[in-house]
């Protein structure tokens, strides 16, 4: 930069300033040495779904869980192929409805608890229509 224009006081125009006058950056140099040690972005399937063939998602709808935290409107991340034991929350179907509740095996009956106070356990006996639809693995809520 010249001297005479750094001091100047009147503006000189920039009819003398080229594309060959901007400054280019040396692109085959090394990273910086911070990229080592950069991490990718959260995966959220990786993260949340173990076998994704087996993985739903569903809407809660009610209040029957509200103790254990979830509540109407919260998305369940719900997995077929785990296995259920006890104090997990699972799905259930029992006599054509399907229910949310937490799973109670004892070694002479099954229970399914609710997480309020306003409903009753329903234990489940040798001659309903029952079935574990899947556990709930993770909650999804939106603030």
């Amino acid at each position: 930069m010249d001297v005479e224009n750094f001091l100047s006081s009147s503006y000189t125009g920039s009819k003398n300033y080229g594309q060959h006058n901007v400054n280019t950056a040396n692109a085959s140099g090394f990273g910086a040495a911070a990229d080592d040690y950069m991490e990718r972005g959260i995966d959220l399937n990786e993260q949340l779904i173990r076998n994704k063939p087996a993985t739903f998602f569903m809407k809660m709808n009610g209040s029957s869980m509200i103790n254990a935290g979830i509540f109407d409107g919260d998305i369940l991340i719900v997995d077929r192929s785990v296995k259920p034991v006890n104090g997990k929350i699972v799905i259930a179907v029992i006599d054509g409805e399907m229910l949310i509740r937490r799973y109670e095996r004892t070694i002479n009956k099954l229970r399914l608890i609710p997480e309020t106070p306003k409903l009753s356990p329903i234990e489940v006996s040798e001659f309903s229509d029952f079935k574990i639809w899947g556990v709930v693995m993770h909650l999804i809520r939106s603030i």
